[in-house]
């Protein structure tokens, strides 16, 4: 049995030879069918790509992934967030791969938050009472901080950062989409150029010195006008405008759920766990935990396969 987990940007996959990560923007009309080609054979799948804009409403999108998967994919169960597999798209079936990752820890770890910092959100769920996770939707989860919307690679820096100081001064930002996270990141040594996996803002090089360029549009100049330096002031006071929308819900999560540990996954696993004092689950499951849900998925199914 392998793993899926179909996002609106991304295609995770996790099989007996590793984690496969495909970039899938469904808004662009990926093609999602042909993607998991290479995948035919019995698998559990969630999903969080029927947000996506290119769908009416998430029910649209639920059908369009379930009809996309079953073209392609034998014996495909999907999860949902009442915490049970479907064969057929239903509305539970909506963004409930946060909740197949705390269905695969909570037990090893009732006492911990799980912060899963991926390319566009980050995920905050406390494991010690699943059944109040039940349920919840995106709404759900936004209102109690359970989802933070930014991630390490996709958010748009103008979304996090409403001005940036330079050399002294405050300097409103642009709102165009001129620089993303990953730019950031990029330019403090967060990520690699192979981390860089979503498209740049401009469509262009995924290189520091690019991303310095996109930094300085940010504040509407060039290089020339603020120097590298002073892109890299954009860059830190997003990582700080960041981090601290982070950091304080998953403070939020600690205090009101009583637990004591954190445990972090995704692309922002490491970088997390130095400022929280976490581990990461990179540590416990190895190189999978950068796709968790979909290791998760495959996990709890096969640990209700063997119950039945």
């Amino acid at each position: 049995m392998i793993g899926i987990d179909i996002g609106g940007a991304n295609l995770k996959v996790v099989d007996d030879a590793g984690v496969h990560i495909h970039y899938c923007p469904l808004w662009q009309g990926a093609p999602l069918a042909e993607l998991l080609e290479p995948y035919a054979e019995p698998a559990a799948v969630v999903m969080s790509g029927e947000l996506a804009d290119c769908f009416v409403s998430k029910i649209e999108g639920i059908r369009w992934i379930v009809e996309a998967v079953q073209e392609t994919v034998r014996d495909a169960a999907f999860y949902g967030t009442d915490a049970a597999f479907h064969t057929r798209p239903v509305p539970d079936l909506a963004a409930a791969n946060w909740l197949a990752s705390a269905d695969y820890l909570r037990e090893e770890y009732p006492d911990a938050v799980l912060l899963d910092v991926g390319s566009t959100t980050a995920d905050v769920t406390p494991l010690n009472n699943f059944e109040e996770l039940k349920g919840l939707t995106d709404t759900r989860r936004l209102q109690k901080r359970y989802l933070v919307y930014t991630g390490m690679l996709r958010t748009n820096v103008a979304t996090i950062l409403s001005s940036a100081t330079l050399d002294g001064t405050v300097t409103p930002v642009s709102t165009e989409y001129f620089a993303a996270s990953a730019d950031a990141h990029l330019v403090l040594g967060h990520i690699t150029p192979e981390d860089y996996t979503c498209p740049a803002p401009d469509n262009g090089e995924k290189t520091v010195d690019a991303a310095l360029r996109r930094l300085a549009r940010v504040v509407c100049a060039d290089i020339d006008e603020i120097g590298s330096s002073g892109a890299v002031q954009v860059a830190r006071q997003f990582w700080e405008a960041q981090r601290t929308l982070v950091v304080r819900a998953v403070g939020r999560a600690l205090f009101q759920s009583g637990a004591e540990q954190v445990i972090t996954a995704g692309i922002g696993a490491d970088l997390f766990a130095r400022e929280l004092g976490g581990i990461t689950l990179n540590q416990e499951i190895g190189a999978v935990s950068d796709a968790l849900p979909a290791y998760a998925v495959r996990e709890v199914a096969l640990r209700q396969r063997d119950c039945d």
